[in-house]
Order: C-alpha cells, then sequence, then structure tokens
C-alpha cells in the first residue's frame, strides 16, 4: 500500500514553497493544462529527499504504490515531479520490477519535461539487465506511442564507454522516417550525447544515413564534432 503520510508530506512542502508568479510563466512555458505551484525542480528534489528521510517506504512495493498514487492523483505539475523523484530511492534502484511504472508515467505523462524525467532511470536498467532490457527498448523504439519511442532513443544517455552501439543503432534506424520533432531532437541528442564518447561512429552513423536524417537530427548529432 501506498505510504500515504510521505505523500502528504511532500504535498505539504510543495504548497508551502508555491510561488504564483512564477507558476504562471512555468504553466505558460510548459504548454500544460496540468497547473504549477511555481516550485524549482531543484527545490522540488530536495523536497522528496527530506520527506523521504524522514518516511522512507518500507519496502519496494510500498515505494511503487506511493509513486503510482502521487502521479495518478497529481493536482500540480510539482507533484509529478516529485513523483519521478521518488522514483530514485534505493529500493527502486535498478530493479527491474519498475519498468511498468515508468511505463505508465511516459504514456501518461506524454510531454518532455516528465518523459525525460526516467530516461536515466531507464539507461540504469538496461545496464543491470542487458537481456531483458534490451528487447523491451527494440520493441518500444516501433511502438505506436511517439514518448515511448523518444524513450527508447534517449534510454543510453549517459551510458558512455557501456553504450549498445548495436541497440542505439536499431532504435535510431527503426525512426529516421518519423518527422515528429521531439523524436527527431531526440536522434540527434543521443549521437551528440555519444559522439563525446566515440566521435568517429557517430560520424560514421551520420555519414551512412545522411540522406535518412533530417536536417535537425544530423545538425545535432555532429554540433560537438569540428
Amino acid at each position: 500500500m501506498a505510504t500515504a503520510e510521505l505523500i502528504a508530506d511532500i504535498r505539504s512542502r510543495l504548497q508551502a514553497a508555491a510561488d504564483p508568479v512564477r507558476a504562471a510563466g512555468a504553466q505558460a512555458y510548459m504548454k500544460s493544462e496540468m497547473p504549477s505551484l511555481g516550485v524549482r525542480v531543484p527545490e522540488v528534489r530536495r523536497m522528496v529527499k527530506a520527506a523521504a528521510a524522514q518516511l522512507p517506504p518500507g519496502s519496494l512495493e510500498e515505494l511503487k504504490a506511493t509513486v503510482l498514487e502521487l502521479w495518478r492523483d497529481a493536482a500540480w505539475r510539482e507533484e509529478r515531479y516529485a513523483a519521478i523523484d521518488l522514483t530514485g530511492l534505493r529500493p527502486a534502484a535498478r530493479q527491474l520490477g519498475m519498468l511498468p511504472v515508468y511505463e505508465e508515467i511516459i504514456r501518461s505523462g506524454a510531454w518532455w519535461d516528465l518523459v525525460d524525467g526516467v530516461s536515466h532511470r531507464l539507461c540504469a536498467l538496461l545496464q543491470a539487465h542487458r537481456e531483458d532490457m534490451s528487447p523491451v527498448l527494440r520493441s518500444w523504439s516501433t511502438d505506436g506511442d511517439f514518448w515511448i519511442r523518444r524513450s527508447a532513443i534517449t534510454a543510453q544517455l549517459g551510458a558512455k564507454s557501456a553504450t549498445d552501439t548495436a541497440l542505439l543503432g536499431d532504435v535510431i534506424g527503426a525512426n529516421l522516417a518519423d518527422p515528429e520533432f521531439f523524436i527527431r531532437k531526440a536522434i540527434g541528442w543521443a549521437l551528440r550525447d555519444y559522439s563525446d564518447t566515440d566521435p568517429d561512429w557517430v560520424r560514421a552513423f551520420v555519414e551512412r544515413h545522411r540522406t535518412e536524417l533530417s536536417a535537425l537530427s544530423r545538425t545535432e548529432a555532429l554540433r560537438k564534432l569540428p
């Protein structure tokens, strides 16, 4: 069951820090129907860390239930940020059982700030469970939901030398023809990120797919390269 006290504590902290003036700008910037409290993301993170330290979930299942209740019942965007931050607690670290939670966040969040909020969690799962996660991400790369496809593409951000280039090539390759801005941006982002580790691989990939890559993806991919 969810930790009602933890959820109440997080909500109380968020409400106490609300900034109506900043909230209006934040909601407009995010083009969000869900209202904002105007609490900055780093501050949300600090609040969640402090609340969880005082009222830690007792198990992985309790943590999952708490995350999902806070996410599903959120009245403010910062409550959803807080739910994502809770997935960073130790009981959830590299736990394959968290994958359905991340998938729900991606599908129902359906906007870049929420979707990208779990990309590093997916990366950690991939590093810990390659045999399980690789086919999942390949399947996601052809999903009907473009946010799920974006997540497959960005799931190795920050992996550096641990990047599975065959997987990266496959999930990008499945989306080369997609006209969606957030897909094209993700492709460029993923390639640019990996160019810090293996610029030659990125150059070769871009050259091999030069006619298929969008101008946006190509420009982003090569941004750091001379």
